[in-house]
């Protein structure tokens, strides 16, 4: 559901933002909770973050963080959520359309990073606010309901971000490092008694879906 004035928010920031070539909305549950919606680039440091889940490496790493903490202001961010977003025209005129070869997930992250590299700014707009139902469209992102295991091209989307940005080594490294943190996390968050949130065989499947088992190619990835 679309906020009254969410719209209008976007064209007129986008208009006194010349600048600015992607601008994305605050998302929010039917209730009104904020989202996160604003985001870093993915990479090495986000995925160590990721996978080992220990708070003296997170607020090493807390200005490389994935998802910032979420902010009341306008302020430029790496790439907002696909589900409530503005392009200037000039931006698919210089960068094209998003890539179709991602079936779900990292395509907007990837569409504006080569914005990013093409010399577009992106922006956060909170006076834009648009209800967004998480993991409707694939039923495995709803923080509500109980983790379900991730499909396959949940990592194939993953893997050809970081192939097609970053280069194989890069990606490789990437791997080890949240599946090594991961692995830690596993057993510490046994020894500790905490409860397990993840995917069932999130470790298995990322393993198996990695560069290791995958290989370097970025073939379109497979839908349901």
């Amino acid at each position: 559901m679309v906020r009254p004035g969410a719209l209008k928010a976007l064209v007129d920031f986008m208009d006194t933002h010349p600048e600015a070539g992607i601008a994305g909305s605050r998302l929010e549950d039917p209730d009104g909770t904020p989202q996160e919606s604003a985001f870093r680039f993915h990479n090495l440091l986000t995925e160590l973050d990721f996978g080992w889940r220990t708070g003296f490496i997170s607020k090493l790493l807390a200005n490389w963080a994935a998802a910032p903490p979420i902010s009341q202001e306008t302020c430029q961010t790496d790439w907002v959520a696909g589900a409530s977003m503005i392009v200037r025209r000039e931006v698919f005129e210089k960068i094209g359309l998003m890539d179709e070869a991602y079936f779900m997930y990292c395509e907007e992250m990837d569409f504006c990073l080569q914005a990013n590299k093409a010399g577009w700014s992106c922006w956060y707009v909170p006076e834009s606010r648009v209800v967004h139902l998480v993991g409707q469209s694939s039923g495995v992102t709803d923080t509500k309901k109980p983790a379900k295991r991730l499909p396959t091209y949940w990592f194939d989307s993953r893997r050809r971000y970081f192939i097609k940005n970053y280069g194989l080594v890069y990606t490789a490294l990437t791997d080890v490092s949240w599946a090594s943190g991961f692995a830690a996390w596993r057993v510490r968050r046994v020894l500790q008694g905490k409860p397990d949130g993840d995917p069932p065989q999130l470790l298995r499947d990322f393993v198996l879906n990695s560069v290791f088992f995958k290989g370097g190619k970025i073939e379109k990835s497979k839908n349901f």
